[in-house]
């Protein structure tokens, strides 16, 4: 039905193909997926007209209390327990993208530890990748997932890029080292780690892997090109998600993903 201005009435869009993208602080989450939208030609395309989009669980951290946000400026918050992020907020909203609708995506200011009042705007894509250290975490939220990449790098890898990162915001180097030893590190081993298991992928070493940098992109391309089945696409119960095109069997240079299968993914070649 068109509006009353006249004009023609919104395309109905597809169930998109939602892929969970988790790891580690600085592992290399951001920076793959920025990697394949870089692949896809995707990070050229008018935001309104993309057909993949980025999404990150970090834009959900709950709104912090006046003591709160005095903790986290002196380093003493734990933003990498379950409890720091909006799961409430953030399942509702994967639930109405998953349904094709616009929906508004929270800001969040890791200077001033704030949620912004702006917001962002998220039109109807056909593949949403989300990324984030506990995407895999709460179940609910899991099983939305049609595909789940882990991201596994080096600690000390992982921990230099996030010294660097902090920095960049204006945080002291002790500061940095305390927060890391007090919440970064034990919250990875207990909450993050444990759910590399969920994963159906393993990308060890993050964007260095091209090789399964490029599997994931050409998923993708078949996903955009129709291959595969729709109502595939469209399955929201986690359980029994199949392909109707596989990744390759294995081969002697490289394990890769095959349908139903966790595979881990290494490059014959040698970042958040």
């Amino acid at each position: 039905m068109a509006s009353a201005g006249g004009a023609e009435p919104e395309r109905p869009h597809p169930k998109p193909f939602l892929i969970g993208v988790s790891g580690g602080t600085a592992s290399g989450k951001s920076t793959v997926c920025e990697k394949i939208m870089e692949l896809l030609g995707q990070n050229e395309v008018d935001r309104r007209q993309r057909k993949v989009l980025i999404l990150s669980q970090d834009s959900f951290y709950k709104v912090l209390t006046a003591e709160q946000k005095g903790k986290a400026l002196r380093g003493q918050y734990n933003f990498d327990h379950p409890d720091a992020f909006d799961n409430d907020l953030m399942h509702t909203t994967l639930k109405n993208i998953v349904e094709g609708k616009t929906v508004e995506v929270p800001s969040y200011d890791f200077v001033t530890h704030s949620r912004l009042a702006e917001t962002t705007v998220v039109y109807p894509a056909d593949v949403v990748l989300f990324e984030g250290i506990l995407v895999f975490y709460n179940q609910d939220i899991r099983d939305m997932f049609h595909l789940r990449l882990f991201v596994d790098t080096d600690s000390d890898v992982r921990l230099s890029r996030r010294v660097l990162r902090d920095m960049k915001r204006g945080r002291d180097l002790e500061q940095i080292l305390t927060q890391y030893t007090t919440f970064v590190k034990p919250a990875f081993e207990e909450f993050c780690l444990p759910t590399k298991k969920y994963a159906d992928v393993i990308i060890p070493r993050g964007v260095d892997n091209m090789v399964a940098i490029n599997l994931i992109v050409q998923h993708i391309q078949d996903i955009l090109n129709g291959d595969i089945c729709k109502w595939q696409r469209g399955a929201m119960n986690g359980h029994g998600r199949t392909y109707k095109r596989p990744f390759p069997e294995q081969t002697e240079s490289s394990s890769v993903l095959v349908a139903g299968k966790r595979s881990h993914l290494e490059s014959s070649s040698r970042p958040h």
